[in-house]
């Protein structure tokens, strides 16, 4: 099948997180993207990510630029002149002095779809405050969510952030290039990551106004026993999800609790007692044991797997998520997935 966004022509200013992963997003769907790279390597960038390839950089041309000589930002702006969508992810203003804001590029490209990627956005008065992933999730309000009652939040995976900003920018990237064919005009995409935080906050908001979230009453997602991570005999840890009647009373019966009323799952009253037999109950046991019982099964069950574990998992390797290079380092594939819609 054809690439959905073979075709289309991005200019990426590289910058660190996001705006590279939603480069890849769009790489990933068959967009050729150019990456402006610095001469040399950002100490953040070396920091984290080390001497290893860079896999932000998958499926992307690179060209290195000095964007503080005129005559690389004319090679710049040159770039832009065909390119269908850009990239940038600095503070606000620094595109501007540089000469490669949005009405410099506009005058080159009218057309363009302009994304700009930061965590607070272009406006308020955050926007030129420095910040980092668990920055933006904590002013969203999802970073307290993560707090058992009394406790401190805990440190989400980069993911919940910067990832949601990437996916975020990329989604609206696409929705502008959908319009700009209709209408032959460009647009800035305004991608703040705090902004894309709250919109994918929209189930947490929902169960907080039904009383099931952030609020005085016990919650199914923090306090029941039916969803929970449980750690195992052999140090491993596992993870339930039975919401559902029908898949909680399933667990109990292959958990051999036949005392316990499943017709009773939402007596709050009784998730404390309930809560401690099952802590008991899964230490009991190595992870495996639980695996072979409960994996695969609609009991709602997973276990927590390390990053190596993942990449090895059976159902990871038949369909093909992740690959795992000479040297350790995980790769996951693109995603979403596309199929012929018949045959």
């Amino acid at each position: 099948m054809r690439a959905p966004l073979a075709g289309v022509r991005v200019v990426e200013f590289e910058g660190l997180g996001p705006g590279p992963l939603a480069g890849r997003m769009l790489a990933d769907m068959g967009a050729e993207v150019t990456v402006v790279a610095r001469p040399a390597p950002g100490a953040v960038s070396e920091r984290l990510g080390g001497a290893a390839e860079n896999p932000l950089r998958r499926g992307k041309t690179v060209v290195a630029l000095d964007l503080k000589r005129p005559d690389q930002v004319a090679a710049a702006l040159a770039l832009v002149a065909g390119a269908d969508a850009l990239i940038e992810g600095n503070r606000p203003g620094v595109m501007e002095r540089l000469g490669l804001g949005p009405a410099a590029c506009a005058a080159r490209n009218p057309r363009l779809v302009y994304g700009r990627m930061t965590g607070w956005g272009q406006s308020g008065p955050l926007a030129q405050a420095a910040g980092h992933d668990l920055n933006y999730v904590a002013l969203s309000g999802l970073l307290s969510l993560s707090a058992r009652r009394g406790e401190r939040p805990m440190v989400p995976p980069t993911v919940v952030g910067d990832a949601a900003g990437a996916l975020g920018l990329a989604f609206g990237i696409v929705c502008a290039l959908l319009e700009a064919r209709t209408s032959g005009r460009g647009r800035v995409v305004d991608a703040a990551i705090v902004d894309v935080l709250a919109m994918l906050g929209g189930i947490a908001h929902w169960l907080h106004a039904g009383g099931q979230l952030d609020g005085a009453a016990p919650s199914p997602f923090h306090d029941s026993p039916f969803y929970d991570v449980y750690a195992c005999a052999d140090g491993g840890h596992i993870a339930l999800g039975a919401l559902e009647p029908q898949f909680y009373a399933l667990l109990l019966d292959k958990l051999g609790l036949a005392d316990v009323d499943p017709a009773a799952q939402y007596d709050a009253a009784a998730w404390p007692a309930l809560k401690a037999r099952f802590k008991a109950l899964f230490a009991g046991r190595p992870r495996a044991h639980w695996c072979d019982l409960l994996e695969g099964s609609d009991a709602c069950f997973a276990p927590v797997l390390s990053l190596a574990e993942a990449a090895a998992h059976p159902h990871h390797r038949t369909r093909r998520l992740y690959r795992v290079g000479t040297a350790g380092a995980i790769d996951a594939a693109a995603a979403p997935r596309f199929l012929p819609l018949t045959g």
